[in-house]
């Protein structure tokens, strides 16, 4: 009975062995980091003005951290402000917010009137400009837009904190892609 135990418990540790073994030899073949980041240690992300002629007060400087915040939490990138291998700039361009639909839904009000439900669309614009020092042919200048339907009877406020959020987000993680995702 012992030597049965034995022989399973050799077993169990020879075949722990080869595992750990394979996934070394598979870690050192393979990385799963997706990033485009070959030697780039230090990032400049510049503050993005709002040039809209539509101006939401605190969308540059939220947009502008927000930006800063996810290169510098979900890469290895350093912050610095003089000589950077990485600048990132650029401006808010447009910022709009206009009817798009009217929906078949109705409700009737208080006085026996029909009310239309209707959708307005939210619209930012943000224009990058991006300079990549070490790999220079990596550098470009595009533009980002992205749009938010939402119900009109959102107040200006619900606006600038539920549905801006959404918008800069996509646009953010459409920058962050281009310049460190490899897919």
């Amino acid at each position: 009975m012992r030597s049965k135990i034995k022989n399973i418990n050799l077993r169990q540790t020879i075949l722990t062995g080869v595992l750990f073994a394979l996934l070394g030899t598979l870690h050192s073949c393979y990385s799963f980091s997706g990033s485009s980041l070959k030697g780039e240690q230090t990032v400049q992300i510049n503050e993005f003005p709002n040039n809209a002629p539509l101006v939401n007060p605190t969308l540059s400087q939220q947009f502008s951290t927000d930006i800063q915040n996810r290169f510098l939490q979900r890469t290895t990138l350093k912050g610095t402000k003089e000589n950077p291998d990485m600048l990132i700039e650029g401006e808010i361009t447009d910022y709009s917010i206009t009817p798009t639909t009217i929906s078949s839904n109705t409700q009737t009000n208080s006085a026996g009137g029909v009310i239309q439900q209707a959708q307005n669309k939210l619209t930012i614009t943000v224009k990058v400009h991006y300079e990549n020092k070490i790999r220079p042919d990596a550098s470009f200048d595009r533009t980002y837009t992205d749009e938010a339907a939402f119900n009109s009877n959102l107040s200006q406020n619900d606006i600038e904190t539920s549905q801006v959020k959404i918008v800069t987000e996509r646009i953010i993680n459409k920058i962050f892609n281009d310049i460190v995702a490899n897919w």
